[in-house]
C-alpha cells in the first residue's frame, strides 16, 4: 500500500510538472519551473483526491478509526513522514509515532504503526504538558520554561538513562513550532503518572513539563523500536500549526 501511494504521487507530481510548472491547490501554492530533480514531495498534492483516497484506504485497512485515530490526523502524519523521507530527514523507514492530541488524555492517543506491514504495534496513553490543558490539551508552545507541549514533526535521535529510567530524545523539525525540543529537554520517556493504572484515582492522566510520556510498562519496548531515526508526529488541529507548517504545506 504505501509503494501503491507513492507510485500514484509520483505520476501525478509529474503531470503536473509538465503541464502546470505554477501548481495552486488551495492553501497550498508551488512555484517550480523545473522537472530533472522534482521530488513529488516537494509539491503541494494535499488536495489531491487520488493521494487522499489512497491513504483513507491504508488508514482503513489498519483499522485505525476503531482505535480513536483521528482520520485528519493520519492523513496529515503520513503525508509529512514522506516528505521528510524523501528529503532524507529521517533514515528508520516503515514507522511512525503519532500522537493525537485532539482526543482526551484518557484516552489512547498514542499510535505505534507499522506502514510496511500495516499493522498498529502499539496503542497506549501519552501526556501533554502541564500548561497544555487538563483532560485535554489546548495550547502549545515551542518556549522554554511553557511546560507546554509542541505541536509538528520530530525525528528520533539516542537513548540515555535519566531519571525516569530509560528515554529518549527527539529533534524538532519544525522552526517556531518545536525546534527548542532538545533546548527544553522533551524526551520519550515513561512515567507512573501516565497509564490506566493512574486514572483509577484521576479524572484525567498526569501532565509533563512537555515531554511526551508514556506507561512505564510500554517506555523501553516503544524507544527502543523508534529510536534512531524514526518520525514522531504530534497533532492538534491548531489553526496556527495547520496552516504555518512548512512540511504540512511545502
Amino acid at each position: 500500500m504505501p509503494r501503491l501511494i507513492s507510485t500514484i504521487l509520483t505520476s501525478f507530481a509529474s503531470s503536473l510538472f509538465i503541464f502546470f510548472p505554477q501548481f495552486n491547490a488551495g492553501s497550498n501554492t508551488v512555484v517550480r519551473q523545473d522537472t530533472e530533480n522534482a521530488s513529488p514531495f516537494i509539491i503541494a498534492l494535499y488536495d489531491s483526491t487520488a493521494v487522499n483516497d489512497a491513504i483513507t484506504e491504508l488508514y482503513d485497512s489498519i483499522k485505525l478509526q476503531q482505535f480513536g485515530l483521528k482520520k485528519e490526523a493520519f492523513i496529515y502524519a503520513y503525508k509529512g513522514y514522506h516528505r521528510l523521507l524523501e528529503e532524507g530527514l529521517i533514515n528508520k523507514e516503515g514507522i511512525i509515532t503519532i500522537c493525537d492530541f485532539s482526543q482526551s488524555s484518557r484516552r489512547k492517543r498514542l499510535y505505534l504503526i507499522d506502514l510496511t506491514n500495516y499493522k498498529l504495534l502499539l496503542n497506549t496513553h501519552v501526556a501533554h504538558g502541564r500548561n497544555s490543558g487538563g483532560e485535554y490539551a489546548k495550547k502549545f508552545s515551542n518556549r522554554p520554561e511553557s511546560l507546554q507541549s509542541s505541536l509538528g514533526f520530530y525525528v528520533t535521535r539516542k537513548t540515555y538513562w535519566g531519571d525516569h529510567g530509560l528515554a529518549l530524545t527527539i529533534d524538532g523539525l519544525e522552526k517556531g513550532f518545536n525546534d527548542m525540543a532538545e533546548r527544553r529537554r522533551i524526551v520519550v520517556h515513561g512515567s507512573s503518572y501516565v497509564g490506566d493504572n493512574y486514572l483509577r484515582f484521576s479524572r484525567y492522566i498526569g501532565r509533563s513539563f512537555g515531554c511526551p510520556a508514556v506507561p512505564k510498562k510500554y517506555s523501553s519496548s516503544l524507544i527502543n523500536t523508534i529510536k534512531n531515526g524514526s518520525c514522531l508526529f504530534i497533532y492538534h488541529p491548531s489553526k496556527s500549526y495547520l496552516t504555518g507548517s512548512k512540511i504540512l504545506n511545502g
